[in-house]
């Protein structure tokens, strides 16, 4: 399973890099929008505080394929070499695709609704997918449902593009995903937590510390001073 921050929050991202198994961070014009700040700064900000083993997904506003590739080549030489390129899936972001695959470049189709959508992009080179979940349930469609479809598709025909499950707005929606065999997702900075708490963890943590209170005190949280202890 591989989780993506949908962000460019460099706080956030920090944070979360550090405490969650994060694979990369995920972005959009929208996304870098709301970080209100000028895009090459960033980006390399973004780049040092996930290191160089985790992937960084930009995209591109360009029409022409060739700009596009264009687009590309100033991205990889801004924050170097794990990025993915994220084209729009349309007729022209197809070809945009493919050229970019022939040029040796990790491609996302972003801004997908359909399964057949998906599987043009895959067909066109795209090494990931990336259907919007609750964009799709906002309009009283089924997100998970073409997650799933998308999925089965790939299966069916031997593609290997992975399908990148993207805008949730809460944790079922995550789970749901997962559920329908999706293994990769990209998820905003809030939602984190609502996957990793829950009420009743939180009262089994106070009954094992009141349990090793009433051992051995209040003030010892310790299991490696009182195993030295005995070691004496």
């Amino acid at each position: 399973m591989e989780y993506y921050i949908d962000s460019a929050n460099t706080i956030a991202i920090e944070k979360l890099v550090r405490d969650f198994p994060i694979a990369g961070v995920t972005t959009n014009p929208s996304i870098i929008n709301k970080a209100n700040t000028e895009l090459a700064p960033l980006l390399k900000k973004i780049r040092t505080i996930i290191g160089d083993d985790r992937k960084i997904f930009v995209q591109t506003l360009a029409d022409r394929p060739e700009d596009v590739l264009a687009d590309a080549e100033a991205v990889k030489e801004t924050i170097g070499e794990n990025i993915s390129i994220k084209v729009p899936c349309t007729a022209s972001g197809l070809h945009a695709m493919s050229l970019l695959k022939e040029n040796g470049y990790v491609v996302t189709a972003t801004a997908v609704f359909t399964p057949q959508q998906a599987l043009l992009a895959a067909t066109s080179g795209a090494d990931y997918v990336a259907p919007y979940v609750n964009r799709l349930d906002s309009i009283t469609s089924d997100g998970v449902r073409v997650v799933e479809e998308t999925i089965n598709l790939f299966t069916l025909t031997g593609i290997k593009s992975v399908v990148l499950a993207a805008s949730f707005k809460n944790a079922e929606q995550v789970h749901r995903a997962m559920l329908a065999g999706c293994q990769t997702a990209t998820i905003a900075p809030e939602l984190f937590p609502a996957l990793i708490n829950h009420p009743m963890t939180k009262v089994a943590l106070e009954q094992f510390n009141n349990d090793w209170a009433r051992v051995y005190g209040e003030e010892c949280s310790s299991v490696r001073e009182l195993l030295s202890g005995s070691n004496r």
